[in-house]
């Protein structure tokens, strides 16, 4: 099971300029690297005679000419260049396999980042080792036992932080989860997740809290004079604004699916199409601020820590207008219609909760099939995989 755990780095003045330089030339390595395999590809369509491009082809082009064009490269680890790289590789991969789009160029400020191999560095307590630099203090000891697998050394909002993965030997971590039952997760806007026993969280709402605050900065950041001093302060100040917003989300997430996965062992949530919602120009705003995506990523790797699952019901399945006493179905619910009454056996639903105990009962049935039980209809279960990433956000700001 891999496991990624993020940690702040503290370096000094010497060690973050030889962090900066070494992301700089990860960054020039891949976008250099996706020049020339477009150049390649281009010439392959002319003459199909020539070899196809592949990440292996470039890196060891890369290491024929950095001596005499690029000698800057030898300073930092051999890692920064060569792994970025691997990673343009799997940016390719993932968009022949139609699970990405077509990999663009990376930009300074945005993608300040490089990735080191197991073999490349060393944790010891508060401190890692990083080759041609030596050891740099961290914030906290790294707190997951197992192989260490990689790390990759990123830099945000004038802080760097390293994410170790480690592929823990032990299958979970963490005690079972507690013995109270399955629980239905009904998703929205005006509440992040109303739970099928009641409970409401509403979420920080960060973006829409710190709004007024992001857009003042951000017109003062446009007034300022392109590579002037104010521009770079003011720069600053709102790149720690994205992160404060990105860490208020994170948090209030980390701290629901922390409770559902620690207390339900079966956990039944809306498999919901995120990008296609966000089209919704009236509700993007809204839908990205609360994060559904991260939730259902973070319930899937916490429910399978503690022995759990997360059963997906489909898209379709119209659990706001199904009473959950008696199953009648109304031809039409109004989004704004919060609290409804079933004509056929007259029970009064909040909309929400009527919801969340429907995606609860679609869990329960699909766990009796698994079991050999009768049909459960259009569900999911999701033999989870805990992705790499645990609190490691993207690169990009909110």
């Amino acid at each position: 099971m891999l496991i990624a755990h993020r940690i702040r780095l503290d370096p000094n003045n010497v060690q973050a300029t030889y962090l900066a330089r070494a992301a700089g030339i990860a960054r020039f390595s891949y976008n250099w690297a996706l020049a020339e395999w477009r150049r390649q590809y281009e010439a392959r369509k002319a003459n199909p005679a020539l070899p196809a491009p592949s990440q292996l082809a470039l890196r060891r082009q890369l290491n024929a000419i950095k001596r005499e064009q690029f000698p800057w490269m030898l300073e930092v680890t051999k890692n920064a260049p060569q792994m970025a790289i691997i990673q343009l590789g799997e940016a390719f991969k993932n968009f022949f396999a139609r699970r990405a789009r077509y990999p663009t160029f990376r930009k300074k400020g945005q993608h300040d980042r490089f990735t080191l191999t197991n073999d490349q560095f060393r944790v010891e307590g508060k401190r890692i080792q990083i080759p041609k630099l030596g050891w740099v203090r961290t914030r906290e000891v790294l707190r997951f036992a197992g192989r260490i697998v990689s790390a990759t050394v990123s830099h945000r909002a004038n802080h760097w932080d390293v994410s170790i993965t480690v592929d823990t030997i032990e299958p979970s971590h963490l005690p079972p989860a507690e013995n109270q039952g399955a629980v239905g997760v009904d998703l929205g806007i005006a509440a992040l997740a109303t739970l099928s026993n009641g409970e409401v969280w509403t979420g920080p709402k960060a973006l829409r809290t710190l709004l007024g605050r992001l857009r003042r900065l951000s017109r003062s950041l446009s007034r300022k004079v392109k590579g002037s001093r104010n521009r770079g302060k003011a720069k600053l100040k709102l790149a720690k604004l994205h992160a404060r917003i990105g860490n208020l989300r994170r948090n209030g997430l980390h701290q629901l699916t922390s409770s559902i996965a620690r207390r339900f062992h079966t956990i039944g949530i809306e498999g919901l199409n995120v990008r296609g919602m966000l089209s919704n120009r009236r509700l993007a705003r809204a839908i990205a601020d609360m994060g559904w995506y991260e939730l259902r990523r973070q319930l899937n790797y916490k429910a399978a820590w503690r022995g759990g699952r997360v059963v997906a019901v489909d898209r379709w399945y119209p659990s706001s207008k199904t009473c959950s006493i008696c199953g009648h179905l109304l031809d039409r619910l109004d989004l704004g219609a919060r609290q409804w009454t079933c004509p056929d056996c007259g029970t009064v639903h909040d909309r929400d909760v009527n919801a969340a105990v429907n995606l609860k009962n679609k869990a329960v049935s699909s766990t009796a099939t698994a079991c050999g039980g009768a049909g459960a209809g259009a569900v999911r279960m999701h033999g989870v995989k805990p992705a790499p990433e645990k609190q490691e956000s993207s690169s990009r700001q909110v």
